[in-house]
């Protein structure tokens, strides 16, 4: 008898195992595909690149993600970042996002260090 309460308890908190492990390693969601975060950022105008993107959980409701975005011509436009929040949001469900503009032609460093 004590076998299968054991066994119930286990089968019944698995989910919560599993998300647990995954919040202590900080590893992406797996409803999330970082190549589609990073499609969707790539496509905003004025992006030439993305990289040095991260993406992990904070809670079981919560994801946060860090990114580099290349943008030659970048003159402070809100508007761009707004795009990015906004986008990620609505087809990721990500609210923490923090993004780097980089302008010009000098690449960072980070970004040859083979990180998506």
């Amino acid at each position: 008898m004590s076998l299968t309460i054991a066994a119930l308890i286990v089968v019944s908190t698995w989910g919560l195992l599993r998300d647990s492990v995954n919040l202590s390693m900080d590893a992406v969601p797996p409803e999330i595909d970082p190549r589609e975060v990073q499609a969707l950022l790539s496509r905003l105008l004025g992006v030439r690149e993305v990289h040095d993107l991260h993406v992990w959980a904070m809670s079981t409701t919560e994801t946060a993600l860090t990114a580099h975005l290349v943008v030659p011509d970048y003159q402070g436009q809100e508007e761009l970042l707004r795009q990015a929040v906004q986008g990620l949001h609505e087809a990721f469900e990500i609210r923490h996002v923090t993004l780097q503009v980089e302008r010009g032609e000098q690449r960072c460093p980070l970004a040859d260090e083979g990180t998506i």
